[in-house]
């Protein structure tokens, strides 16, 4: 089996046709770091060329499926990276160059000749959507959560795959307000295939994986790539190209410098407290003028 640091990929002793992709990041909340997205594509590539597996199933270790990107260290320390750059005039290439890679990391779950399962339980929020989003289908806990917050302000999620999944009018209901849905209102809306008890998410995503496991393999393939095509037709690519871009502009605009420093002064619990709030997040001049005041006094 493969060897990686952030999560773990085997067949399943008791359906061998059926890989287990595990984010295995527990203490962390299985979130996202530098490593893990090359990690996951290592891991699709793998379960691709093992003729015997026929779908991969994606879940998290732990208490959830995956919080997002590990943002704690960028937020509240003065620390420099391609995506949050102050040291220097922001570099958008740099930037776009290392989210797009990310992007497309988590896009082989898209476009993987076997099909992937999301196994969703606890929550799948910010960029672990992304991770779920990219797979076929996705089975959720009724109780387990999904959405992306950081759409409030500091990010916007580079795989599009929002609208793709739930068409405009919900797309733009999840992008405008940042709220997550429960697994049930997943179902509901269509997001998820499903959405159970969790004591029976388990045996539901087995079930259906073993159900797909007993298709051809060229057949699965064929089947992805016609429905895939449709989504590269309406325009997928080029959504996921902009929506990098202006991910990085959340990051260095004024709003998301002014987020940052609140955290860096308050700490990134505090921020994320009133990202989520509702509380109106200031906005250009006024942003300005509070990282005028931050700045003043972690200088003085």
């Amino acid at each position: 089996m493969p060897d990686f640091s952030t999560l773990r990929i085997a067949p399943d002793p008791d359906q061998p046709r059926i890989a287990r992709l595990l984010l295995n990041r527990p203490e962390r909340y299985n979130a996202i770091n530098d490593v893990m997205p090359r990690e996951i594509r290592a891991a699709v590539e793998w379960a691709n060329e093992q003729r015997e597996i026929h779908v991969i199933v994606v879940e998290g270790a732990g208490k959830g499926f995956c919080g997002g990107y590990d943002l704690v260290g960028y937020a509240e320390q003065q620390i420099e990276h391609p995506c949050q750059q102050e040291s220097q005039p922001w570099d958008p290439l740099e930037d776009y160059a290392v989210m797009k890679r990310h992007t497309e990391d988590f896009m082989s779950l898209w476009r993987s000749a076997k099909p992937t399962i999301a196994k969703v339980h606890g929550a799948a929020v910010a960029g672990g959507s992304d991770i779920a989003l990219c797979c076929d289908l996705l089975v959720m806990a009724e109780d387990a959560r999904i959405g992306y917050m950081p759409t409030r302000v500091w990010g916007c999620p580079t795989t599009a795959m929002w609208t793709y999944r739930l068409g405009p009018l919900r797309a733009k209901q999840m992008m405008y307000t940042g709220d997550v849905i429960d697994g049930r209102t997943a179902a509901a809306w269509g997001l998820a295939n499903e959405a159970v008890p969790a004591d029976q998410l388990e045996a539901k995503v087995m079930a259906l994986a073993g159900r797909i496991a007993g298709v051809p393999r060229s057949h699965l393939a064929m089947h992805k790539i016609v429905a895939n095509q449709v989504m590269l037709a309406m325009g997928l690519e080029q959504s996921q190209q902009m929506a990098t871009v202006f991910d990085g502009i959340t990051r260095h605009n004024p709003e998301g410098l002014w987020f940052r420093r609140y955290a860096q002064e308050q700490g990134y619990k505090a921020a994320v407290q009133w990202r989520d709030s509702g509380t109106p997040i200031p906005e250009s001049d006024e942003a300005r003028a509070l990282i005028r005041e931050m700045e003043s006094r972690r200088q003085g």
